[in-house]
Formats: C-alpha cells, structure tokens, sequence
C-alpha cells in the first residue's frame, strides 16, 4: 500500500487530469443518485462543501436542496483555530466569497448572523482525495473534516467522489473517520452504521 500522501497525490493529479466536461457529466449523475437517496429525502439539516479545482461539483446540489426547503449549510474554514465553522446559507450568488485558499466560502457577515451549533445536522456531504469500499477516506492532510465528524458521531456522513478516487482498502489511522456512505458516478456504497458503543 502507498503511503498515504503518496495515495493522495497521486489519486488527485487523477482526478485534475479529468476535463471540465467528464468532471460535469459525472458530477450531474452523482447529484441525481443523492438526490433520490433516503439520505437526502429523510434530512432536513444538510452541510456540504463548496467545490473547488477538481472536487465533485456541488453547486447545482446546493440550488437544488435549497429549492426543496432543507436548511443547507457550508464550511467556514478557521484556520488559527483549526476547525470548519457551520454556515447558513440562503444565497449562493450573494452569501459567498473567495476564502481559505480561495475556496468559495461565506464571508465574515454572513457567518456572524448564521453560524449554528453541529448538533443541528442531520447529514454531512464532504470530500475527499481517496475513499475506500470500508467507508475510509483520507482527506486533504489538514484534518478539518476528521475534527468535525468526531464531534457529532450520530450525523450522518456521506463521501462525493469520482470512481477513480475509491480504492478497496486504505490504510487508515485512529483519528480517520468511517463514512456512512459513499456517492460516485457509478454507484452509491453504504456501510451499516457500528453499535453506539463503538463510537
């Protein structure tokens, strides 16, 4: 097995290597594959990221929950502290700005009026650069989403990736979180949540 930053960089120069239209026409199929999902139809509370470079488009998904009357919200990334802050978001096109690497990301304002407590989500949708068909994922190296998922073990948890980006089997440490599910332009792949004493 590569190590894991070995994994990592080689499965996202994979993924960048895919064209604005395979990355589109995939990403359409994974939004419709998660919108029919019992995830979505049974959640209320949805955070999910912003993407950016090559990651799994999620705009269209955002518009299209904010249609269905969830209360969407995206990350904040607070650096100094090391934590995603849980945004509100009610206008795409209004709430957002360049932000932490120039990620599209709720500006100050917005984030002092709206951000709320991670009690409140009913379901995560997070990236990712490698996920395994365990549920594992590795991430981008800073460890944002592993903090998060720790606190709020009942949410559940939903990994978007192209099918490039799953392996059978990653070397995970203690600190990695298990997904609840993974969505991919070929299929979705859950994983039977662990008894609560195990969590």
């Amino acid at each position: 097995m590569n190590q894991p930053n070995n994994l990592r960089a080689l499965t996202l120069a994979q993924r960048d290597r895919l064209t604005d239209q395979q990355r589109h026409k995939k990403s359409e199929r994974i939004a419709a594959t998660l919108l029919a999902s019992e995830a979505v139809l049974s959640s209320f509370s949805i955070f999910i990221y912003v993407n950016f470079r090559s990651e799994v488009e999620t705009v269209s998904l955002i518009r299209s929950f904010l249609k269905m009357g969830k209360q969407v919200s995206v990350p904040l990334t607070r650096v100094a502290e090391k934590r995603l802050d849980i945004v509100l978001l009610k206008d795409l096109d209004r709430d957002l700005a360049p932000g932490y690497c120039a990620i599209p990301e709720p500006t100050e304002e917005v984030a002092e009026a709206r951000t709320i407590s991670a009690e409140e989500l009913d379901l995560i949708l997070l990236p990712g650069s490698v996920f395994d068909e365990r549920g594992g994922r590795f991430g981008y190296g800073g460890g944002y989403y592993d903090r998060l998922l720790a606190s709020i073990p009942g949410a559940t948890r939903y990994g978007l990736a192209y099918e490039l980006q799953v392996v059978k089997q990653l070397d995970l440490q203690p600190h990695d979180q298990i997904l609840d599910g993974i969505v991919t332009e070929e299929r979705l792949i859950t994983f039977p949540k662990p008894p609560l004493e195990q969590l």
